[in-house]
């Protein structure tokens, strides 16, 4: 069976519940929380991130999650809850279901870097 991406976010938005940024205020600096921005690094360096957020492009998340991976991040916990974000809300929702599948059950979609501005979320700037 062929995918298109437009099936692909609807099944990764099926299982990842989408948060709003006045939620996520609230998460920000929290032990148990993972911010994580999936924007390529160049996005990144334009707009900030969430303070303390990880930034790991989109190909590079499975294997900085992974505990068996060379590359894996210690940041990642399957204890914690993962709030993920990119540009527009596509790429985090995909992320989040990869993560959710490789049993990462705490994920959250904030969506796009530009809602958590426009709400007033602080921004860290690299």
């Amino acid at each position: 069976m062929t995918l298109t991406v437009q099936q692909m976010l609807a099944a990764a938005e099926a299982v990842v519940p989408r948060i709003s940024a006045e939620e996520a205020k609230g998460l920000v600096g929290r032990p148990d929380v993972v911010f994580l921005d999936v924007r390529e690094p160049n996005e990144v360096a334009a707009s900030g991130k969430v303070p303390g957020a990880l930034t790991i492009p989109r190909g590079l998340v499975e294997f900085r999650a992974d505990p068996n991976s060379a590359l894996h991040d210690a940041n990642f916990d399957r204890a914690k809850t993962v709030v993920a974000y990119c540009a527009s809300g596509g790429r985090s929702a995909l992320v989040l279901k990869t993560l959710h599948d490789m049993g990462y059950e705490n994920v959250r979609n904030l969506g796009g870097f530009k809602g958590w501005v426009d709400a007033g979320g602080p921004v860290e700037k690299i």
